[in-house]
């Protein structure tokens, strides 16, 4: 009866993280490193867009079947999937607007009717767009798709801001910024729905880190700090897995001390 309870817990488990400040900070530096590592294969190494999403989806679709193979939630996996789902989505916002010219306004547009309509689709299938139940591969597989065109998004909504209305990197930063706290005080203050918040937030850190990415990374011409691609994704490619590192160690503590309780 044990191992049947056991085995019933480990199928239900979930698959993506809690939602702590640890997620949003390394959330945000993820999306962050999406942006000035995208730029610096497309442009610093010469592959040029084209190459460089088909390289990098290649590599994604690889991270996803590592990542649907755990059944749980395992960081390094999911943190894995996070970072190279951010850099393919902000590939095919700038693939869409330096490629085949399309405009900011019509990418943006699309991708937020592309993500209502995932959202749409998955709440038909599954009566939930809750983050805390996601144990089954179609749920999850609703999640990925989601978090790919909130990525897509918000390339496409922070490029809008930023360069179509000419605002600036840390101008944009602030913006989005801003509407971030103003859902947080909306959701702990005044109990504006969870789900709700969740995505809202998580689509604006896409263009929040790519603002911040950007002004680090970007000439100082052209409104950056000059730091360029390389060290800039670096930089926070070493937080990234400093911070991936303490997760996984503070995981294998906790599972150690609830088997030493059980």
């Amino acid at each position: 009866m044990l191992q049947a309870v056991n085995e019933a817990t480990t199928i239900r488990q979930n698959r993506v993280p809690e939602v702590t400040v640890d997620f949003w900070l390394i959330k945000l530096m993820a999306v962050t490193m999406g942006e000035t590592a995208a730029d610096y294969l497309a442009v610093n190494l010469g592959l040029g867009l084209t190459a460089t999403s088909i390289i990098m989806s290649a590599i994604l679709v690889v991270a996803l079947v590592l990542q649907f193979s755990q059944k749980k939630y395992v960081p390094w996996a999911y943190w894995l999937t996070v970072v190279l789902i951010s850099v393919v989505g902000t590939l095919i916002t700038d693939n869409l607007v330096d490629n085949f010219a399309v405009p900011l306004t019509t990418t943006t547009i699309a991708f937020s009717a592309a993500l209502l309509a995932t959202f749409a689709v998955w709440y038909a299938s599954e009566r939930t767009l809750s983050i805390h139940a996601i144990f089954t591969n179609r749920r999850e597989a609703f999640y990925w798709l989601a978090i790919l065109f909130t990525f897509a998004l918000g390339t496409a909504a922070g490029d809008l801001v930023a360069e179509h209305f000419d605002l600036g990197y840390l101008t944009t930063g602030v913006i989005f910024a801003a509407v971030i706290a103003a859902i947080a005080f909306a959701h702990f203050a005044l109990k504006v729905d969870a789900i709700l918040s969740f995505w809202l937030a998580y689509i604006l850190t896409r263009p929040l880190g790519a603002s911040f990415g950007d002004l680090l990374s970007q000439p100082v011409e052209y409104g950056g700090l000059g730091f360029g691609t390389i060290i800039t994704s670096a930089l926070f490619l070493a937080a990234i897995v400093a911070i991936v590192l303490y997760m996984t160690f503070n995981r294998r503590s906790s599972d150690q001390i609830g088997g030493l309780k059980a």
